[in-house]
């Protein structure tokens, strides 16, 4: 049958995955950092994808394709929110909630001079976006940092020049089959946050970061002072 569907311009793509959290019925994926429809029986043909996406790589068109499947789509989102919550709270240790407290008189477990430490300003665990829940009293009062997890390799002083004194989340929209801002939203309604910090790569995948920030707050009702630091891919802050 002839219907109309969405088509992806893969040379205009830029991987960002804001698409993919447009779409309802989970059409659409990341495959090899580009947006692609998984299934042609998924996509019902309006287009909710195509005013999130920036590069204006996603249209629509007619063509010959099998009907629209409504009970596979079910199917396939049930499938896909079983294995996110799996993945978020499947018993590892590891997503348990603590707050750290800088120790100046240690690095990498040796004794040293506070002078001569680079110390960790990481103040809370988990620190990804994902798993860090969202109910956690560490968010009370606090000024966070939402960073690409590239930054830290990319800018060494990230620890002194943006973490210290913040509440540090990290992610990557390019890769994290997650919707940041479902949690920012979470995390904004059940805290007083004093400010938000978004630091990015100057890389294009990292919209997703901002616009998840941008779309919290708005969904949230809680606009707090926010600002934008770009980073450069050889490490320097662009203005």
């Amino acid at each position: 049958m002839k219907r109309t569907i969405v088509q992806i311009d893969e040379e205009k793509c830029n991987g960002c995955g804001l698409c993919i959290d447009a779409c309802h019925e989970g059409a659409l994926q990341l495959i090899d950092g580009k947006a692609r429809l998984v299934s042609e029986s998924y996509c019902d043909g309006l287009g909710d994808c195509l005013p999130e996406c920036p590069t204006g790589a996603i249209s629509l068109e007619e063509k010959e394709a099998p009907a629209y499947d409504e009970e596979a789509v079910k199917k396939n989102m049930e499938r896909s929110k079983q294995s996110k919550t799996q993945s978020l709270i499947g018993g590892c240790p590891g997503t348990t909630a603590q707050v750290l407290t800088p120790d100046p008189g240690f690095l990498g477990g040796t004794a040293v001079r506070p002078q001569a430490a680079s110390v960790s300003q990481l103040r809370q665990w988990p620190c990804q976006i994902k798993l860090a829940p969202a109910n956690a009293s560490y968010f009370d009062q606090a000024h966070l940092l939402i960073a690409a997890d590239c930054t830290a390799y990319a800018y060494p002083n990230i620890h002194h020049d943006f973490m210290k004194n913040k509440i540090t989340l990290i992610g990557c929209p390019k890769l994290d089959d997650v919707e940041y801002a479902d949690k920012l939203n979470d995390i904004l309604s059940q805290h007083e946050i004093k400010s938000i910090t978004v630091l990015r790569m100057e890389v294009p995948c990292c919209n997703g970061l901002v616009n998840s920030v941008k779309k919290a707050m708005k969904d949230s009702g809680q606009i707090v002072p926010w600002s934008i630091t770009t980073i450069s891919t050889d490490g320097k802050i662009l203005l």
